[in-house]
């Protein structure tokens, strides 16, 4: 194995810079999210209004709007059918507000109109579950008994977390692109308002490419460490 005085080489030039990238993601967020948060929109519209806006745009009526503690702790819960926005974006009339209420009822829309992709991720997140929970222990009890088999199956049960990473991406960057035509064709935010909403949930979408990265260097790591290993 790739270990130099009781270091992972690997860890080295997989994990760590994904996770540099994903830091710098999340700055990017803080980032935009903070200065379009000290602008306004012409139309003064909160982030709620914006969110029914677009639900009734689209001919929904039974998801409930609901405000939330925490910073950017929104989201759009199925199960239920609420839309839940934080605290810094219910209630506020900012660029950055109506783009991350805008984008949680793009979701909302996509159920409605049985967008797959987001069929696909709810359907495997059971299996995900699994994986985040057992994987691990299952690559550490092959590693023990020289069971190369349960080391695969602890490498494939990993894997599903990068199939859901990747089966995101298409979901939250769909949402966005729903987001900004309604606001723009609709006239809720007006030219430069437009390009500061794009921004914001271009930078949360970052992440999201972050979290595939990272999913994907920590797979490959995981090949690269027990992958090959074989009974003699």
């Amino acid at each position: 194995m790739p270990f130099y005085y009781g270091f992972d080489i690997y860890y080295l030039i997989l994990i760590l810079p994904a996770f540099l990238f994903g830091l710098w993601a999340q700055n990017q967020v803080t980032h935009n999210f903070n200065k379009y948060s000290k602008i306004g929109n012409m139309r003064g519209m909160t982030g709620a209004e914006a969110a029914e806006y677009i639900l009734r745009q689209n001919g929904i009526y039974d998801v409930e709007i609901r405000r939330i503690s925490g910073n950017l702790t929104d989201n759009f819960n199925p199960k239920n059918k609420t839309i839940n926005l934080s605290d810094g974006v219910y209630a506020s009339t900012s660029i950055a507000a109506v783009g991350v209420a805008a984008h949680e009822a793009g979701h909302a829309v996509q159920h409605a109109v049985n967008y797959k992709p987001i069929r696909i991720r709810e359907m495997i997140i059971p299996v995900t579950q699994i994986g985040s929970w057992l994987y691990l222990p299952i690559i550490m009890l092959g590693f023990i008994f020289s069971a190369q088999y349960l080391i695969d199956i602890g490498i494939l049960l990993f894997a599903t977390l990068a199939v859901f990473q990747l089966v995101t991406l298409p979901v939250e960057f769909n949402a966005s692109d729903r987001a900004i035509r309604t606001l723009e064709g609709s006239g809720i935010l007006y030219g430069e308002e437009v390009s500061g909403a794009k921004k914001v949930l271009r930078a949360a979408a970052l992440t999201y490419v972050a979290a595939l990265v990272s999913s994907l260097a920590q797979l490959l790591r995981l090949i690269l460490l027990f992958g090959g290993r074989r009974r003699d």
